[in-house]
């Protein structure tokens, strides 16, 4: 007799709270435990090949893109990303299916003794369960995003046929430096000797030192933005963004016109990183690349620029991200009036993105996401403070449920922005599936 899908939710959620309380205490980076993990589980990481990817900026796009381009070349795919919206399956998916409650559940339950005795923090055991399921779906690849950093996460246990490093900005400074270069010599730790290496940052300065480092480590070969690849005449409208790509190759530069349905500049480039990893892995991967124009149409990723009419999702955590969606409303032309609704983490920038998002929106409704951490959660009275000093057309909303009616109100257009937890709250109350198609 099956179990009545109550049990299973019940005992889905009692697993989840048992997996969520290891991340008590101090961050603890490092291979240690979770190679003795997957060692435990034998190796099921070894049975496929991966593509591994790192970034502050770009890499959810890098991975959902090449996510479309290996799934319509009939490849069975694995994609490993975090954080969720608003299930916690959405982060281990097979060609577009997230594990079920469960298979998470019975693995979480089956193997909660061994993650006690090693010490297992939340990171790592989700990475040993992700990378577990990839190997009983006997997927033909895995596209694994980087949780923080990339030198001593979790998810660097992992040989991969080919790495890249995305867009470096400023994020974690605690835990990976305060300055660009620092960040990107932690980010840089996925570069394997003998694997293939794609360097996405298209600043001077920090791509040089990205292929330094994949160099000196004996990554091969090793694609530079900029050098091995251009992105050119970038157009971007409601349908998407096209550009022209010229990639050099030993005849000279070989272009091609794309169109990726993600919208904004950056997506051009977050696509191209995307198709270098594949013609650096050489082989079958190269010749899916080649082929790249009939696959990009299926590009999808939830929370970035996701439009719902009238509500326009994305989780825009830092000023860059804000400024980006920003441009992104401008090229697009969306209907005004607009109203955002913002919640933003307390250690982030929540000045520069309330800045860059009063460039575009009418009205501004600051609230308070109901999952937001208790001990990261802004303070509304500074926010408001700073927001009347500054000017800018901002209301208070406690109560995240009345923001949301109230945002409708008068507004052709509402944003919803700030953070993953004030996305994933209103995708969860507004039931808008991020994973659907």
């Amino acid at each position: 007799m099956t179990e009545a899908p109550q049990a299973m939710d019940s005992a889905y959620h009692e697993a989840l709270e048992r997996l969520f309380a290891r991340t008590g205490g101090a961050w603890r980076l490092g291979l240690e435990r979770v190679a003795e993990l997957l060692s435990r589980l034998g190796d099921p990481h070894r049975r496929y090949p991966v593509f591994h990817i790192a970034g502050t900026n770009g890499k959810g796009s890098t991975v959902a893109t090449l996510d479309a381009l290996l799934r319509g070349a009939g490849r069975k795919v694995g994609r490993y990303t975090s954080p969720h919206l608003v299930d916690f399956a959405e982060r281990v998916v097979v060609n577009g299916e997230p594990m079920s409650h469960a298979a998470i559940t019975e693995w979480l339950v089956t193997h909660e003794p061994l993650l006690t005795e090693l010490g297992a923090t939340f990171f790592e055991a989700t990475t040993a369960m992700a990378l577990s399921h990839f190997a009983n779906e006997a997927v033909d690849v895995a596209i694994i995003e980087v949780g923080l950093g990339g030198r001593l996460d979790a998810t660097n246990i992992v040989e991969p046929i080919a790495a890249a490093v995305t867009q470096i900005g400023f994020d974690h400074l605690e835990f990976l430096g305060d300055t660009l270069e620092a960040i990107a010599g932690e980010k840089a730790g996925i570069f394997k000797p003998g694997a293939a290496a794609v360097v996405g940052d298209t600043r001077p300065a920090i791509r040089d030192m990205l292929q330094a480092r994949a160099e000196g480590v004996g990554s091969g070969p090793v694609l530079v933005t900029g050098r091995d690849w251009q992105v050119d005449d970038i157009v971007v409208d409601a349908q998407g963004t096209s550009f022209t790509l010229a990639v050099a190759d030993g005849a000279g530069h070989h272009t091609r016109r794309l169109t990726t349905p993600l919208v904004g500049q950056f997506q051009a480039h977050n696509a191209s990183v995307a198709l270098a990893l594949l013609r650096s892995a050489g082989g079958p991967w190269a010749e899916i690349e080649r082929n790249a124009s009939r696959y990009l149409a299926d590009v999808r990723i939830a929370g970035r620029f996701h439009r719902s009419p009238p509500w326009l999702f994305d989780v825009a955590h830092n000023p860059d991200g804000a400024a980006t969606v920003v441009a992104n409303l401008l090229a697009v032309g969306v209907p005004h009036p607009l109203t955002a609704v913002v919640c933003v983490l307390r250690d982030k920038d929540w000045r520069g993105i309330l800045q860059a998002v009063s460039r575009a929106a009418e009205r501004i409704l600051v609230t308070m996401a109901p999952t937001a951490p208790a001990n990261r959660t802004w303070n509304l009275d500074d926010v408001m403070a700073w927001a009347e000093a500054e000017g800018l057309p901002v209301q208070r909303y406690d109560d995240f449920d009345r923001a949301l009616s109230e945002a409708q109100v008068g507004a052709a257009t509402v944003l919803v922005t700030g953070s993953f937890h004030t996305v994933g709250d209103a995708m969860e109350r507004l039931q808008v599936d991020p994973l659907a198609r």
